[in-house]
Parts: C-alpha cells; structure tokens; sequence
C-alpha cells in the first residue's frame, strides 16, 4: 500500500543563513509511505496500516520545533523518526521543498528527495 501526504505546507527556520533561521519560511513536504505489500489485503482496522494523521503531527512538530541549516539534515530527521514511530513503514519517499531561495535569479523553489527502506 501507497499512503501520500502531498504538499503539506509548515512553517519552520531552516537554512545555512542567519537571516533565514531568524525570520522563517514556507516549507512544502510531499511524503509517500509504503506498507509491505503481502499485508495489503488484510488491512481492516486503523492499526492495521499507517496512521497519516499521525504522521502529519510528527512533520509538522519537527518542521516548526526544530531548525536545520540543511534540507538534507531535516529530511534524514524526518525519515529516522518516522521508521521509529511506524513499525509498518517498510519505505519512504520525503520531498522537502523551499520556495523562498536566497539566490540571485528567478527559480520557483529548491527541493530535496530522499528515499529510504527499512533496515
């Protein structure tokens, strides 16, 4: 099973910038979860999967509580907690995106994808 959470948007101070840290930003997560797919048919229950609205609130707390110069530090965050939290999570998929760049030019946003199996 295919569990996505897409384009969820929080507010947090990351980035290598003092500026950035201080004054905060939009930060756009798109998280895909996988279940091991041999279990698929016996899902009936909330216990059974992966609780999403859970895994929300844990983004969520980690994007806005805590502050990261790097995408690739909060994405490897998120992932680590996430296995730890959800023993059903078998894979993940996590984009981490930052609309606001302090780069002089015209880009839409810069994003960071990470993708992780258990073990």
């Amino acid at each position: 099973m295919k569990i996505c959470l897409n384009d969820m948007v929080f507010y947090g101070f990351h980035g290598v910038y003092d500026e950035e840290r201080r004054l905060g930003q939009r930060f756009i997560v798109t998280a895909k979860l996988y279940t091991d797919d041999s279990r698929d048919a016996a899902i009936k229950h909330l216990e059974d999967t992966i609780d999403y609205t859970l895994v929300y609130a844990k983004i969520k707390e980690i994007i806005e509580t805590h502050q990261f110069q790097l995408l690739e530090a909060c994405a490897n965050h998120i992932a680590d907690l996430l296995f730890e939290d959800f023993p059903l999570l078998v894979k993940l998929k996590l984009k981490i995106e930052k609309p606001s760049v302090p780069i002089q030019g015209s880009l839409r946003s810069v994003e960071v994808n990470l993708k992780r199996k258990r073990g």
